[in-house]
This record gives structure tokens, C-alpha cells and sequence, in this order.
């Protein structure tokens, strides 16, 4: 499995479980090495297992990807995923680009000193297409020194940012969310690994690994449902 640039003997287990009780509601193996591209299938695997159409799927930032949070968008899933952190300003102690307010009406930026940064131009990279914004005035300003060293702060805004902006809304205002995200995901993961050892899976390929990991998740839910029921109450339901 490639993962950052060089390979491991090795599989991706993506699982999506409740918050309520804990139980791994989907999961799936692949030798993808990343998780960006996992978000929309887990999500829709989790509604369809739940049997709801309202479904809020929070992830962590390694899942941020803005063609699958769209996607999300279409399917009807309300998803929670901070943004990757990989702003070069904000790292340099510079205005970062949430500092720059969005005027969906003027279609323009107002930036920390007050100007507005105007559309431009647009253009389409790595299959979206993207608008970029920038003022005249960056000369003059005051402050230039704290926003870029270039001739001017340029602002480039997807297309679709729009789902990105209220996805932010969202967890702005429910900043408990990677709180939950982590006593509801991790845990069960670590209980997992526990019961696995240090070799983790006996198995190779991933159609053999796919079937191994399926039994450590059935056992998993059968002891956490036992937990919750009681072995009498199970008994009498799958009887049933």
C-alpha cells in the first residue's frame, strides 16, 4: 500500500460508527493509503446500514477533501471535517485567508484593512475551477507586511466554497464535534487492535483481509450489544 510517498505491507480499514451505542455500523478495507478520497462511500455505506436518510457524518481533518464534501452535499449527508491546515501565511504569522470576509452578493473579499478584493479572472485546475480576487491598493496599505510579500494578496475561492463555508458554520458552532468524534471512533479501533495483537491481520489480500476484518467487527458488535441487551435479550431477538 503506497502511503506519503514510499509503501507498507499493509491495508486501510475505514469504519463509521454511532455515537449513540458505539456499535460499527460500516467499515470497509482498501489498499488506498489515504483517507480523502473515503468520506462519500462510508458516509452513504453508515445512512443505508442505519436505514435513515438524516445522517451527520463527522470525520477528522484527513478526510477533507472539497469534491467529496460536495458530493456529500448532493447525496443529502451533512458532513463535519475541519479544514487541512496548509496555509504558508498563517504559518509565517500572516493573515490567513478565513481573515478575508466573503461577500456573496458583490462576489468580492473585504480584507483585514478594510479594502475589497475584486474578481479577476478564473481558471480550471486539477478538475475545478477556481476564481481568484485581489485589490489595488495593496501597495499603499499599512499593513501589507502582515498579509504577503507580494505585489498583491491574491484570494483564490472555489466555485462551489459555498458548501466548504457552511460546513465551517457548522462546526463553528458545534465545536464539541471532534470531541465526539474521537470517544466514538477511536475506541473501538483500540479494542480492535487489542483483541488483534501486535501482528494484526493473519491474513493477505485484501478479498481474505476484507473477510477477517468482517469477523472481528461482527464479534465486536456482538459484544457491545450484549453489553447494552444483556445475552437473554440478544438470544430472544436473533431467535426471532
Amino acid at each position: 500500500m503506497k502511503t506519503r510517498g514510499t509503501g507498507i505491507v499493509g491495508y486501510n480499514v475505514q469504519t463509521a460508527v454511532d455515537a449513540k451505542n458505539h456499535l460499527i455500523v460500516a467499515h470497509e478495507v482498501t489498499n488506498i493509503g489515504i483517507d480523502r478520497d473515503q468520506l462519500t462511500s462510508m458516509a452513504k455505506l453508515a445512512r443505508d446500514a442505519m436505514g435513515t436518510d438524516d445522517i451527520t457524518a463527522i470525520a477528522d481533518r484527513g478526510y477533507f477533501k472539497s469534491e467529496e464534501i460536495l458530493a456529500c452535499d448532493e447525496a443529502g449527508i451533512t458532513v463535519i471535517v475541519p479544514k487541512s491546515t496548509t496555509s504558508s501565511a498563517k504559518a509565517d504569522g500572516r493573515f490567513d485567508k478565513a481573515d478575508f470576509i466573503y461577500d456573496a452578493e458583490k462576489n468580492e473579499y473585504r480584507c483585514p484593512a478594510g479594502q475589497q478584493l475584486i474578481w479577476r479572472c478564473s481558471s480550471i485546475e486539477r478538475g475545478l475551477k477556481l476564481h481568484r480576487y485581489w485589490s489595488s491598493h495593496c501597495q499603499q496599505c499599512a499593513i501589507k507586511d502582515k498579509c504577503t510579500p507580494s505585489t498583491e494578496r491574491r484570494i483564490t475561492r472555489w466555485e462551489n466554497e459555498d458548501v466548504l463555508d457552511a460546513m465551517q458554520a457548522r462546526l463553528d458552532q458545534a465545536p464539541e464535534s471532534m470531541r465526539i468524534r474521537r470517544q466514538t471512533v477511536e475506541h473501538p479501533f483500540g479494542t480492535l487492535k487489542l483483541w488483534m495483537g501486535s501482528a494484526h491481520f493473519l491474513t493477505k489480500t485484501l478479498k481474505r483481509v476484507s473477510t477477517e476484518m468482517s469477523l472481528h467487527v461482527l464479534a465486536y458488535n456482538l459484544k457491545r450489544v450484549m453489553k447494552i441487551l444483556g445475552p437473554t435479550v440478544l438470544m430472544a431477538e436473533m431467535r426471532g
